[in-house]
């Protein structure tokens, strides 16, 4: 296993490091700690193990193992303390497990948060865009800046290896420890992508954001939360005087325009981004074809023009989220929006290069009903004739696969529902779902079909176009690999894509 971790630091004795929290146990115990981790396979010297609940088995079950790393001491919550107490090390006990791990991991790695520019993302779509807009800019402008997300974690757009845990936001222990080895590689921003899943886990425990964004909110990930309230609940919790300095909202969405009343009321800094009333209001957006978009931002009594080099509305409006967010930090410079406009993003409207008299091609990351309608509508206006492959995850939330399918017939010439991630469930009755709404969307503009593997679909795709065409492959963007069963199976979207086209063209064989 990767663990990312700052090459210096500063050992601490345990009684220092949990001064002030309110643990039980051996917290006077003559120890020190100059790390921290949830994963007893990472434990090493002077490591302070947290041995949390799990869906399987709790982490206390694991004490043993991180002891014979070199781990120095345990902590866990009131269940885990007995068992945890039997490997022999001392234990600290929390009755808010997640929260003080976070906050002890803060500790342990400097607090590197307090140390750079801290911009954090949340909501349903748009996150990673955003993210990667915030990266653009700041280079542009000559800020060493971190990147942390569901595409991975970079530095000064460069890559930085590591095994991923989490999807989107690293664990705290993890999490910290990637701060300070961005702020001892000179970081002085980072831009974090903060899911529900972060919020509703504490992994953002320990640290104070200087500016927080709201961007949308859909349906997703109603496997993990018992209801969209509580999804929503779990983003709102980002927009509290403990958790950021200022907050920028997307008040076009009602949610957004709750986010913000509630963050003016507690006394934060709020700035306001949509169509109409609003401290950044966008207007004139204009498609510039094949892929771009431009629009006119009127804040501050003034007027701007800020070009994309990505299609949709939707992409303007996370660009001028990300606007505000720098100005908000007085990042004001032409530079600013000088690397917004050349902004892109891997899995996100990524064109694929298909050669001279090919039909456009672009891979998408889309993967809710809303994220759906946002992509193949950009495409749409530049392109005209949309063909659309698209499937679902398995093993996630059922209910929004027919909207899905729903989604991409209201703009597509042809829909080719294929297989995603179908993880353990049986891929044709995801399929079957996604092929239901699709032929039941009232304004469906053409024909639906089911195929099985994706392989297969994408070059269907491309066999239906023509040089005025676009196909669009949803789901999967930036994805290296097709979760089939238990078993990970090879499979990126833009190599996919422009191998079928070689093979339809007679470039490669079969």
């Amino acid at each position: 296993m990767t663990a990312l971790r700052p090459e210096h630091r500063d050992p601490r004795a345990l009684h220092r490091l949990v001064e002030g929290l309110d643990l039980t146990g051996d917290v006077h115990a003559d120890v020190v700690v100059s790390d921290i981790t949830h994963d007893s396979r990472a434990a090493g010297p002077a490591t302070l193990y947290a041995a949390l609940p799990g869906t399987r088995a709790h982490g206390a079950t694991f004490a043993a193992e991180a002891l014979s790393r070199g781990a120095a001491a345990i902590l866990t919550d009131p269940e885990g303390a007995p068992t945890a107490r039997n490997s022999g090390a001392p234990v600290l006990v929390s009755r808010a497990l997640r929260h003080d791990m976070g906050e002890l991991a803060a500790r342990v790695f400097g607090r590197p948060a307090e140390q750079m520019q801290m911009l954090g993302v949340t909501g349903t779509n748009g996150k990673t865009t955003t993210v990667a807009l915030l990266e653009s800019a700041l280079r542009r402008v000559d800020v060493g800046v971190g990147t942390i997300g569901t595409i991975g974690f970079r530095l000064d757009g460069e890559p930085i290896p590591a095994t991923r845990t989490t999807v989107t936001t690293p664990e705290s222990p993890d999490l910290q420890a990637l701060l300070g080895l961005m702020r001892e590689r000179g970081a002085a921003a980072v831009a974090l992508e903060v899911s529900s899943h972060a919020m509703a886990l504490e992994r953002v425990a320990g640290m104070r954001f200087d500016v927080a964004a709201f961007l949308n909110l859909g349906r997703d990930h109603l496997d993990f939360h018992p209801d969209l309230e509580h999804y929503f609940e779990s983003k709102a919790a980002l927009f509290t005087p403990e958790r950021t300095r200022r907050a920028v909202c997307w008040t076009d969405d009602p949610h957004g325009a709750e986010i913000a009343r509630r963050a003016r009321a507690a006394g934060l800094d709020v700035v306001s981004v949509g169509t109409r009333e609003a401290d950044y209001v966008v207007q004139g957006f204009t498609p510039q074809p094949p892929f771009g978009g431009s629009a006119r931002v009127r804040r501050d009594g003034a007027e701007l023009e800020l070009s994309l080099s990505m299609p949709g509305f939707h992409n303007m409006v996370d660009a001028v989220v990300a606007l505000a967010m720098l100005e908000s930090l007085g990042h004001h410079s032409d530079g600013v929006l000088a690397g917004l406009a050349e902004a892109q993003v891997p899995g996100r409207m990524q064109r694929v290069e298909l050669g001279e008299g090919a039909p456009h091609a672009v891979v998408d990351f889309a993967h809710t009903p809303q994220a759906v309608s946002a992509t193949l509508e950009a495409l749409r206006q530049a392109f005209g004739r949309v063909i659309t492959v698209i499937g679902c995850g398995g093993d996630r939330d059922p209910e929004k696969r027919p909207q899905m399918g729903a989604a991409a017939a209201r703009y597509s010439e042809l829909v080719i529902v294929t297989d995603d991630n179908p993880r353990t469930e049986e891929p044709a009755l995801i399929r079957a779902a996604a092929v239901d709404g699709a032929l039941a969307e009232p304004g469906r503009l053409g024909e639906v079909r089911d195929v099985t593997g994706r392989r297969s679909a994408i070059e269907m795709a491309l066999a239906a176009a023509d040089g005025g065409s676009v196909v669009a492959v949803l789901g999967k963007g930036h994805e290296q690999g097709q979760l089939i069963g238990t078993t990970l199976h090879d499979f990126d979207d833009v190599v996919e894509t422009a191998r079928a086209w070689q093979r339809l063209t007679g470039g490669v064989e079969e």
